[in-house]
């Protein structure tokens, strides 16, 4: 059996996968050369940055087996996938610990301007005064998508005294002290509002003109799911504005996203697709993906 390992994966990965068949670990490919890797592959691990489209999976003559290292399969072509016959399956549960710390992390970083600060100790410059915050306890969160990563940052939210408003499309069971809301009052009444939602047809560009436009005045937007469930144009209008006070990014509408525009603003602390890039959090999505190449020719 060939696995072809197409982004990178913890080292103590690729020895577990070592066990289980003939593996080819390459990352970066260019178009041709993955689809000379896939031709006699019979399992494909990606994570965010392969790009597994039709025209590619032509090309998997033996491919079983797609695995994604994370949640999101907006990379992979699902529906060329079920035609061949070829599974997919990810590990949405690895890194929610992981995304749900950056987003506290985002958040913290706009109430205590920490990276402005940064910079301008960098230029050795001591401007105290200009850099009064403001706290995170008492204010209102408002989490858009309840999932798996949207209860972790609302566990994390709640421990720095923060209320908790949060909408889905879906019910969901908590036992936690937070409110569900609709999309319209938890836009109006959050001072931070987090996104944590798949990008499907229905949640293209959810946060628009229109819904930025129900936004309390000075409030933070950050979204750390996925690019384009956020109208780039429409959030620089807004901060230019003063509409939002902050917008905090790891995830953008073209990754590498060259919307400087967007990156120059100095009301955008941005990241470059991080949430789930920690140790811990890629460990166990490889050791996930193991168990289920294993389970899944077992």
């Amino acid at each position: 059996m060939k696995i072809l390992i197409c982004d990178k994966v913890a080292p103590e990965v690729v020895e577990e996968l070592k066990k289980l068949g003939d593996v080819v670990y390459k990352t970066g490919m260019e178009p041709e050369e993955l689809k000379r890797e896939i031709s006699d592959a019979h399992v494909a691990v990606v994570r965010s940055a392969t790009k597994l489209r039709r025209d590619v999976l032509q090309h998997a003559k033996n491919l079983k087996l797609i695995v994604r290292a994370g949640v999101g399969l907006d990379n992979i072509d699902l529906e060329a996938a079920k035609e061949m016959g070829i599974t997919v399956r990810n590990t949405p549960a690895a890194t929610s610990i992981s995304v749900a710390e950056l987003v506290l992390g985002l958040m913290l970083s706009a109430a205590r301007m920490l990276p402005m600060a940064y910079s301008s100790m960098k230029a050795h410059r001591w401007e105290k005064k200009k850099f009064q915050g403001t706290e995170l306890f008492g204010k209102t969160l408002g989490i858009i998508g309840f999932g798996r990563i949207g209860r972790e940052v609302a566990k994390r939210a709640l421990g720095f005294g923060m209320k908790v408003l949060w909408y889905d499309v879906v019910d969901v069971e908590t036992e936690l002290d937070v409110k569900r809301a609709s999309l319209e009052e938890l836009l109006s009444s959050s001072d931070y509002i987090t996104l944590h939602v798949p990008l499907l047809p229905q949640t293209k560009y959810l946060i628009n003109r229109e819904n930025i436009g129900k936004v309390k005045d000075g409030a933070v937007l950050i979204n750390a799911a996925r690019g384009g469930v956020v109208e780039e144009a429409a959030v620089l209008e807004a901060l230019n504005s003063g509409k939002l006070s902050y917008y905090c990014v790891d995830v953008y509408e073209k990754e590498p996203t060259d919307n400087f525009a967007l990156i120059d603003h100095p009301g955008v602390i941005p990241t470059p697709h991080i949430g789930a890039s920690t140790r811990e959090g890629q460990l166990r999505a490889g050791m996930e993906v193991v168990r289920i190449i294993r389970e899944f020719f077992s």
